[in-house]
């Protein structure tokens, strides 16, 4: 998504945080306190180097829970103006039930620590996590941000999908179904990002003046 707001002429920067180690292929797999830490510096040098007095942001899964700590604890909330988030997470996912089924079987404490020390994320966004307990509590948004979460139906990685909406009735937070811009839209949790209607919806939030209309046309 992020060539195609770049061709709308937005300023588009892209982090790959979270690596165990700099020359690791793949990255989100610390600790999300760690990785927001890491989004924090980041943010600061785009602000410098634009001259910017605030960013959007624009997140997929990990990227919608991940930079609520950065606004929430890390003083985000002064740098940021509007968060778009893709398949987000919310209030934690059941990973299609494996977290209900591991508890019922009396393995999930067995799995947690087994898992947690090679990807600490992987069991952050678990429903009911220390990580979420902790980022809900008192309030999941942050005043002057406003908030866009959009999920859909076809989503097997957060589960049920409807977990990854916020519950914050502040008029700056809107949480979207995909399929409320397009009924027959059919992405998943990964190719939501390559939606045309997905970024229909994000461009439109990040600027008032993008067409405000959304439809499986758009």
């Amino acid at each position: 998504m992020g060539p195609r707001l770049a061709s709308e002429g937005y300023c588009v920067y892209s982090l790959t945080y979270g690596k165990v180690f700099d020359e690791a292929p793949i990255g989100g797999v610390t600790s999300m306190e760690d990785s927001s830490k890491e989004l924090a510096v980041f943010v600061d040098k785009v602000l410098n180097s634009t001259g910017a007095s605030k960013v959007n942001l624009l997140g997929h899964c990990e990227g919608s829970i991940m930079p609520r700590y950065y606004l929430k604890f890390l003083g985000g909330a002064a740098k940021v103006d509007k968060y778009a988030a893709l398949a987000p997470v919310g209030s934690g996912t059941t990973m299609s039930g494996i977290v209900i089924l591991a508890k019922a079987f009396n393995i999930y404490d067995a799995v947690h620590n087994t898992v947690y020390p090679g990807c600490s994320s992987c069991t952050e966004i678990l429903i009911n996590s220390t990580f979420i307990q902790n980022l809900n509590a008192d309030g999941e948004t942050v005043p002057g941000v406003k908030y866009l979460f959009v999920a859909t139906k076809y989503d097997l990685v957060i589960t049920p999908p409807s977990n990854g909406f916020l519950h914050d009735n502040s008029p700056n937070v809107i949480n979207h179904w995909l399929q409320d811009w397009c009924s027959v839209a059919v992405n998943g949790h990964s190719d939501i990002t390559l939606s045309p209607v997905a970024f229909a919806g994000v461009n439109a939030f990040f600027d008032s003046h993008a067409p405000q209309s959304i439809s499986c046309t758009s």
